[in-house]
């Protein structure tokens, strides 16, 4: 049966990607089975936050997903392809505050604005499985979880510094804080004391660096940053005596350089600081001063290095020297024993303050022996070397240096070897309405006291106001006040929430079972985990994922789930990067900015729309709304339809490379899908003969897509369908060109669906969605042709297209009969030919 000529010789997308949308949805086409005996494979792209609308990069993340979701259901397996919605968050109250809604409204109708966008590319996702963090369903059990915690002692209370933002009054994470400031309100950031909730995290310090050896499926640069932030170092802990008869300890990863100490410095919030601080107004000024600075690394290591000295100094342990004692804004309470071993000549913190308050700089490690008296110049020598001024430690390497210092100070009683990690406990207290309430009540007879889980869950309550800053729960007339569960006692619930980065580290497991009365059902999890592909971002290498890889394994601690690692592979893609168009203002002189959709392209520049004139056309960078060089995915999808936008996304750049969005770009895919339209057209059931070297090529297509889209090569399967699509049309009407094009449809039906779903219904044969991947003749892989050179004299002269093993005495007559060969002989007499079966023939004269 042929195709019907009568049929449009244009695909209509916008008919088709409504009409088969609606076919997948009706026939639940992608939802996952439990029961399935079939091998299973869970896909999973990090799950958005709903901000309002799906950007492009949300576009290629899903693409790449969808595309090995539909591939690996093709190719026999159950598949769990979920989505949902990371739900919680400042950006919420922000808009709560600024627009005058309410934060769940606001994020409810982002969630259906943006499911809608997502439905509208026609990606394969289990919809029956959708969960958004907001929804009580999914906190009540993440609160019951936290109390599984708890009772195991992974979860504890204490007082702590932290970074409070005045403006939005709540906790900041280190990240957070850019370059001293909150990262959405811009103000200061101060340090404060609080009682905050921790999860020991710390505990599986060990485990969760010996655990990234296991991930041979991960990016070597998402294990690196997570080793480099779980900091394992070896060093010394060891005590100074100070001149009023106090001990100080401190900490080092660095005891081989103790000669070079030439002070010793404290953190503001340190004993021995609050009493010299007792009694001097001064010492009280300048810690307040130091309270005013962040606490992340960067900001330590950038801002201006201040101290306050003490009048204490501290005898140095092997010469008795007296070292003075400073309180020192660079150093926090939270790292080591917060107080240091201060070696001006090799760390740069330690040189900026030496230089600043005109303080000793020695030299203890030199490049060379002879180097001993080597002046510094404007920076401090933190590398290897040899040590020198340092006594009996002088001449050896760094390394036996460290060890030998560490054996004397354990050998005579003033400092011992420990091990430290740069890891702290994972601080998840949050001052804020729009997050998971954490369940536990204040009594004044009982302390502390869980919910007990028969409550759960504890629901925010709807009536909050945001006409001030600072918590809503804080203020609440009735919420906050609850009996206590454990004396009856009038109590107080805790109003702090938790860090949203705890909803996201365990929703992957939400995914793959969702019973009503627990979190998950662990036999399932165990038949669906790990994910087999997890795709996301660069930016969320080290937080996110580690707190996914910790939550599991305190889950699998506690005998919750036998699962230690949540993802099997990892991939983090490129982004969408797009020119910027911009002009600057006259009256002030900054830049302004201007949409694709305002601008006309002209050759290499580019005009304004609105008035004709010129804008300047800057770099290709990351799509930004303040930039505006957006590009809106529902007015791309209604020029083009979704499939050339798919196209669009996985062809040209490799995926873990930034995707440059170009407007010829996607022109050209939109006018390859009408050219498979086409070429889908001519496909017969009745047509005759064979052309074996277009089956080989089918056959071979299939094999390495397969391979490309399991490997998330996609611009190579792009590339390799390109070409059989041209040796397609290329060749004679025959059974073997209608089989090609029946391979075609299918291998481009995980990349184009709805144009597949249409050619196939075409071709008589169900949904494409329920397809088989096409079956691969493995004696058709192998190639029985070969492309021989011919070369004269070393210089390529003609080639020979061959089949493979033909003998040499025949290479030589067929080279030798060349008409390019003996033009280039010129009459020359042959001396000798030299035959590499099947590569090469070399015709000397």
């Amino acid at each position: 049966m042929t195709a019907d000529r009568s049929e449009p010789t244009r695909f209509d997308s916008s008919q088709a990607d409504t009409r088969w949308q609606r076919v997948w949805d009706e026939r639940q086409s992608f939802r996952a089975d439990d029961a399935s005996a079939k091998p299973r494979s869970y896909i999973l792209e990090m799950f958005p936050y709903p901000s309002g609308r799906v950007h492009i990069g949300h576009v290629r993340n899903y693409t790449m997903g969808d595309v090995l979701a539909r591939a690996k259901r093709m190719q026999g397996h159950e598949v769990l392809h979920p989505m949902g919605w990371d739900a919680f968050g400042m950006p919420a109250e922000n808009a709560a505050m600024e627009k005058g809604v309410h934060p769940g409204g606001w994020t409810r109708e982002n969630i259906a604005t943006m499911k809608a966008q997502l439905k509208r590319l026609g990606f394969a996702l289990d919809w029956s499985r959708e969960i958004a963090t907001c929804e009580p369903d999914y906190y009540g059990h993440e609160q019951a979880l936290f109390l599984d915690l708890y009772a195991a002692g992974l979860v504890y209370r204490r007082e702590s510094a932290v970074n409070w933002d005045p403006v939005d009054q709540t906790v900041l994470a280190n990240e957070q804080v850019i370059d001293g400031r909150g990262w959405r309100s811009g103000a200061l950031v101060e340090k404060r004391k609080l009682n905050q909730w921790f999860l020991k995290i710390t505990d599986f310090a060990d485990e969760l660096l010996d655990g990234l050896k296991t991930l041979d499926q991960w990016p070597e640069k998402v294990r690196l940053m997570q080793e480099n932030w779980i900091g394992k170092s070896q060093g010394m802990q060891f005590g100074f005596t100070l001149s009023n008869g106090a001990s100080l300890d401190v900490y080092t990863t660095r005891p081989d350089t103790i000669f070079g100490a030439s002070f010793v410095a404290v953190a503001a919030d340190h004993p021995v600081a609050q009493g010299v601080a007792a009694g001097n107004p001064a010492a009280q000024d300048f810690i307040a001063l130091c309270k005013q600075g962040g606490t992340t690394a960067a900001e330590l290591e950038t801002a201006e290095k201040l101290g306050f000295d003490t009048g204490l100094t501290a005898a140095h342990p092997l010469t008795g020297a007296p070292l003075p004692v400073y309180i020192a804004n660079f150093v926090l309470m939270e790292y080591g024993t917060g107080a240091i071993m201060a070696v001006p000549g090799h760390d740069q913190r330690d040189f900026d303050f030496a230089t600043k308050y005109g303080l000793p700089i020695l030299r203890v490690v030199a490049a060379s022996a002879d180097l001993a008296d080597a002046p510094f110049g404007a920076e401090a020598e933190a590398g290897d070397g040899v040590l020198v001024n340092s006594d009996f430690l002088n001449g050896m390497a760094v390394a036996p240096a460290k060890a030998a210092i560490i054996a004397r100070a354990e050998a005579e009683g003033w400092g011992q070897g420990k091990t430290v990690w740069r890891l702290r406990d994972w601080g998840v207290s949050r001052q804020r309405y729009w997050g998971t309430p954490i369940p536990f009540v204040h009594c004044e007879i009982c302390g502390v006291v869980p919910v007990p889980k028969k409550h759960l869950p504890v629901v925010l309550p709807e009536d909050v106001s945001f006409d001030i800053p600072g918590n809503p729960l804080d203020r609440h007339p009735t919420w906050k006040h609850v009996d206590c569960p454990q004396c009856g006692h009038p109590a107080r619930r805790e109003t702090d929430t938790l860090d949203t980065f705890v909803d996201s580290s365990w929703y992957f497991l939400r995914f793959a079972s969702q019973p009503a009365d627990a979190p998950f059902d662990p036999e399932q999890i165990a038949k669906w985990l790990p994910v087999e592909q997890y795709i996301g971002g660069i930016e969320h290498a080290i937080l996110h994922l580690l707190y996914a890889r910790f939550w599991t394994r305190a889950l699998e601690r506690i005998g919750k789930i036998a699962v230690r690692e949540p993802f099997a592979s990892l991939f983090t893609q490129g982004m969408v990067t797009h020119e910027t168009y911009e002009r600057t203002n006259p009256d002030n002189g900054a830049p302004v900015f201007f949409s694709p959709g305002e601008v006309e392209r002209t050759g290499e520049g580019a005009t304004l729309k609105a008035d004709g004139a010129a804008v300047t056309v800057g770099r290709v960078i990351k799509m930004s709304k303040s930039k505006k060089n957006v590009v809106d995915p529902d007015e791309i999808v209604a020029k083009y339809g979704a499939d050339a936008v798919r196209w669009f996304m996985l062809s040209d750049s490799p995926p873990e490379r930034d995707l440059p969005w170009s407007e010829a770009g996607i022109e050209g895919c939109a006018r390859f899908v009408q050219r498979l339209w086409r070429l889908f057209a001519q496909y017969s059931v009745e047509a005759e003969g064979e052309d074996k070297a277009l089956d080989r090529k089918a056959h071979q297509t299939v094999h390495a897509v397969a391979q490309d889209i399991a490997a998330l090569g996609f611009n190579k399967a792009v590339a390799r369908i390109y070409e059989l699509t041209g040796a397609t049309e290329k060749a004679a009407p025959s059974a073997s060109r209608s089989a090609a094009i029946r391979t075609l449809l299918l291998l481009v039906a995980p990349m184009m669906p709805h144009l597949a779903e249409e050619a196939f219904e075409r071709f008589g044969e169900g949904l494409v969605a329920d397809a088989a991947w096409p079956p691969v003749d493995p004696a058709l892989l192998v190639d029985d042709e070969v492309t021989v050179a011919v070369q004269v004299k070393g210089k390529l002269r003609d080639t020979l297209t061959v089949a493979k093993g033909t003998p040499q005495a025949e290479l030589e007559q067929l080279a030798l009969a060349s008409d390019k060969v003996q033009r280039a002989l010129d009459g020359a007499t042959v001396r000798k030919i030299i035959v590499v079966p099947d590569r090469l023939v070399n015709v000397v004269a």
